[in-house]
């Protein structure tokens, strides 16, 4: 996913910093160069200096190609004037907007755009907003960084050992469901046909599991 966010201050550094290292690729709008200090060198996204709402800034962060937007400065008009212009210029499907006072929400509902107010503020509310739920995974940590998932095993891979699904740190076997009846004791099974696995993955494990299953393709 490609992903805007308008404001470095705590939580845009802290927001965009987390997006990138789960793999997307995030471009960063603050008026204040010294803000994207924050950002730290672990953060391999994209700087613009600009305002959220400026379309010479909007070009250059590839708003026309985002799919999600997250407007959080410290401004409540700022961020909802930044999260219409995405969803109404841009059409871009995920946006949402941080504000200061919450009395403010039933106005901003109404025009369709999500909002999180600073008293209830985190950032994994955020990026839950801003990126669907995968309806695959069955559980996730609160730092969206471990998930529980269950694939039907490819008939390809019947008769293979599970264990050589293991892949690192990334993704792991965890159990399986066989004639209706579950086990936990997998490293030592070979796969049949109609097996529901069970993984353990990492963010980075989850974009790779179908493509070690050669899910993707079909």
């Amino acid at each position: 996913m490609h992903i805007v966010v308008v404001g470095c201050g705590r939580v845009g550094s802290d927001l965009a910093t987390q997006l990138s290292e789960s793999g997307h690729t995030v471009a960063v709008i603050d008026k204040n160069r010294d803000a994207f200090r924050r950002l730290g060198v672990a953060f391999n996204g994209q700087t613009v200096v600009g305002s959220g709402f400026d379309r010479d800034a909007l070009f250059v962060a590839r708003a026309s190609d985002a799919d999600a937007f997250a407007a959080v400065t410290n401004g409540d008009n700022s961020n909802i004037l930044c999260a219409r212009i995405a969803r109404e210029k841009y059409d871009i499907t995920n946006v949402v907007a941080r504000i200061y006072d919450p009395r403010r929400a039933v106005i901003y509902q109404r025009l369709g755009i999500p909002t999180v107010a600073t008293v209830a503020w985190t950032t994994q509310q955020v990026k839950r907003w801003l990126m669907p739920q995968d309806d695959s995974i069955g559980w996730r940590d609160e730092a969206d960084s471990i998930f529980l998932v269950e694939r039907i095993l490819p008939d390809h891979l019947a008769g293979k050992p599970l264990v050589h699904l293991n892949q690192g740190s990334d993704i792991h076997v965890v159990g399986l469901i066989r004639g209706g009846k579950g086990r936990i004791d997998a490293s030592d099974i070979y796969g049949q046909e109609d097996d529901v696995i069970t993984f353990m993955v990492t963010a980075k494990g989850l974009r790779d599991l179908d493509a070690l299953l050669g899910l993707e393709s079909m």
